[in-house]
């Protein structure tokens, strides 16, 4: 049990780490940079919502998951990043990506999505992590050294060459797979029937708090 308390919680400091590029501009939430950073996070454990916002009641969402309607409490300072749509052709050699995948039987990763970090975001989560998407998911966080079409299984598609510090992969991009792009957000996004990611924490009282934001642009769901 501890064990996996630690993990969950390795876990969700990641996916912190991970999408801390998509709100490190203050003109993304409309913050002042010295009362940000004087800001007290809120404690309790951590959770990740994902759904889509079924009401916005004054400093709350209401959000439909995949097990129920989940109110979310978002504190005046809460970063929101903008998650819109991308191509596979976007990515190139030199880009900036993340991508949740599950390792395959050849030791490669295949991907369950991708998403595209602007420059500035270069470096944001740099690695490789376990991730909360599926039970047997990762995240890496990479520069693309390389872009190759293949085939695996009889299917065509391309491979990228991940490298990051202190290690390499290969993820296998098949057909269809979900391609984003981190854009710039603010609370205008918050709608009823957008798709959200948000890492958030559960209090004492039961009381879920919103720790990041990232908000489907043009009915996008967040992949991650």
């Amino acid at each position: 049990m501890k064990t996996q308390r630690l993990i969950s919680s390795r876990i969700f400091t990641a996916s912190f780490i991970v999408l801390a590029g998509l709100f490190a501009s203050p003109a993304a939430h409309g913050g002042n940079p010295a009362q940000l950073a004087q800001a007290e996070p809120p404690k309790g454990k951590p959770v990740t919502i994902r759904g889509k916002i079924s009401a916005v009641e004054g400093q709350n969402l209401k959000v439909t998951t995949s097990s129920g309607d989940v109110l979310v409490r978002l504190p005046q300072d809460v970063r929101i990043g903008g998650v819109a749509a991308a191509k596979l052709s976007d990515i190139t050699s030199g880009s900036y990506i993340g991508t949740t995948a599950e390792k395959q039987n050849d030791g490669n990763l295949k991907a369950l999505e991708v998403h595209i970090f602007p420059e500035e975001g270069r470096g944001t989560g740099e690695g490789h992590r376990p991730w909360d998407l599926t039970p047997s998911s990762t995240m890496t966080n990479a520069n693309v050294e390389k872009v190759e079409q293949t085939s695996v299984e009889k299917v065509q598609g391309q491979i990228l060459t991940l490298k990051y510090k202190g290690g390499e992969a290969k993820v296998f991009i098949p057909p269809g797979t979900p391609i984003v792009k981190n854009v710039p957000g603010d609370r205008s996004l918050l709608k009823p029937g957008v798709g959200v990611f948000i890492p958030a924490v559960r209090g004492d009282d039961g009381t879920i708090t919103a720790t990041r934001i990232a908000a489907g642009v043009n009915g996008i769901m967040p992949p991650m």
